[in-house]
């Protein structure tokens, strides 16, 4: 487990500390599902509990607000990643006999 546990830290890092134009705070609280302005907070929301919901009626109220698409699409990662290891975390946990909300 331990490669596993070494590439999902590459892999947090590259989300949180790479290169990228969506300011570093913005890009920690949508990884860790916390409080961001509108319309960006309501659209990592989305993406976090509804993905499939996601419209392009989303993205352009973004841009109408500010955001490019490169900010846009690493909101998007850092929700996505930061939901996907939460649930991965959980369910490793389950495995070991543990319960962690």
């Amino acid at each position: 487990m331990a490669v596993a546990s070494a590439a999902v830290e590459r892999l947090r890092d590259a989300v949180l500390s790479g290169p990228g134009t969506l300011d570093r705070e913005l890009r920690a609280a949508a990884f860790r599902r916390g409080s961001l302005p509108d319309p960006l907070g309501a659209y990592v929301t989305k993406v976090v509990a509804h993905a499939y919901q996601v419209t392009n009626a989303d993205v352009e109220a973004l841009r109408t607000a500010g955001y490019s698409e490169d900010q846009i699409f690493e909101a998007t990662v850092c929700a996505a990643v930061g939901v996907g290891l939460h649930q991965l975390e959980r369910g490793l946990s389950a495995l070991r006999g543990g319960h962690r909300p």
